[in-house]
């Protein structure tokens, strides 16, 4: 009975990554196919004559390092502030005491509910207003105030941690900042890996807020794959938008591997009390 529950098992599991790889191997396909084969029909299901020369064209057609550059920029700048902006405020709620602290909580955690579009215009109207347009300012004012699932995140992976180790570090004269800095940081690695991919790929993928703040020369990639790519009469060549979307999941596929095995981890334990 062993035997067939776990051939049922890996059937299942083996299905699930044809499912969750199938739009990238379409993704694929398309971008090594030429431009007759995509207006074909019947649909060719496989390129016939592969085209590498598509990935050569989606860097050259648009400045592919330059958008990608932007992009790089503003996901790691916002990553790293958001991660140890959350991860202070999450100490703060698993380890200080303060009146109101449970319904503070309880308002950031509501937040997660606010849909992004309510908050567009608002936020074009106050950054404008700031003159903080076509800049990257707001992406940093935006991780120095952290994001409520990381704290979320931060905050249940603290409350696990020992409270011999606090106290003994206040026998030796640490104060909370110290403190955090010193055990409760370091300590937190799963969790700074999960707040680290999370985060980067939110803003490696996001495209409404650099279309809304910024000009085409500071734009990031995700909003120039978008428009980029076209002929000479203005039609999408879609296998350049193909080519071009490729490499663009290439670093977020990179950061993932690098600390698979502590985003794993944080994932698992920062759900436990």
């Amino acid at each position: 009975m062993v035997f067939p529950r776990r051939s049922a098992v890996y059937m299942l599991l083996v299905g699930a990554l044809v499912l969750f790889l199938g739009p990238f191997g379409w993704l694929l396909d398309t971008a090594l196919k030429d431009p007759s084969e995509l207006r074909a029909l019947p649909i060719h299901w496989w390129p016939h004559h592969p085209s590498f020369s598509n990935f050569r064209d989606a860097l050259t057609q648009i400045d592919y390092l330059g958008y990608a550059r932007n992009s790089l920029t503003i996901a790691t700048l916002y990553a790293v502030l958001v991660t140890l902006a959350s991860a202070w405020a999450g100490y703060g709620f698993a380890r200080l005491n303060a009146p109101g602290k449970r319904l503070i909580f309880s308002v950031l955690l509501s937040t997660m509910m606010l849909p992004q579009v309510l908050t567009l215009i608002p936020t074009y109207l106050l950054f404008a207003k700031m003159h903080l347009t076509n800049t990257y300012v707001p992406w940093v004012l935006w991780g120095l105030c952290g994001a409520p699932y990381l704290i979320f995140l931060f905050r249940q992976f603290f409350s696990n941690m020992p409270k011999e180790l606090e106290e003994a570090a206040i026998v030796d004269g640490c104060g909370q900042i110290r403190i955090f800095w010193r055990i409760f940081l370091p300590q937190s690695w799963p969790v700074i890996a999960t707040s680290l991919i999370l985060s980067f790929s939110w803003t490696w993928g996001d495209y409404i807020a650099p279309a809304l703040l910024l000009d085409d020369t500071h734009t990031t990639l995700a909003v120039k794959l978008a428009y980029g790519y076209h002929n000479a009469h203005g039609a999408p060549l879609g296998n350049l938008v193909a080519a071009g979307a490729v490499m663009y999941v290439v670093p977020v596929l990179a950061l993932f591997l690098i600390v698979q095995r502590g985003f794993v981890t944080g994932a698992a334990t920062s759900g436990l009390k």
